[in-house]
C-alpha cells in the first residue's frame, strides 16, 4: 500500500507539468508575435532566453539537491 507521501509526490509532479503547460500555452501568442515583429536581434534575444530559461529550471533545482545532500550528509 502506498503512502499518502507518494501519493503527495505524485499529485505535486502532475501539478508541475500542468502548470508548465499552462504556461506554454499563455506565452507561445505573445513570443509569436514578438519573433515576428522584431528584427534578427530579438529572434536571438527570444532564443537565448528560452535557452536560459530551460537551464536555469534545470541547473538550479541539481544545486540545490547537492547542497541540502551536503549539508544532510555533514550533520550525520
Amino acid at each position: 500500500m502506498e503512502t499518502f507521501g507518494s501519493y503527495l509526490a505524485k499529485f505535486g509532479a502532475l501539478a508541475f507539468i500542468l502548470n508548465e503547460i499552462r504556461g506554454a500555452i499563455l506565452a507561445l501568442p505573445v513570443l509569436y508575435t514578438m519573433w515576428h515583429a522584431g528584427g534578427d536581434a530579438m529572434k536571438l534575444w527570444l532564443c537565448f532566453c528560452t535557452i536560459a530559461g530551460i537551464g536555469l529550471s534545470v541547473l538550479v533545482p541539481m544545486w540545490a539537491m547537492r547542497s541540502w545532500s551536503r549539508r544532510r550528509h555533514s550533520l550525520t
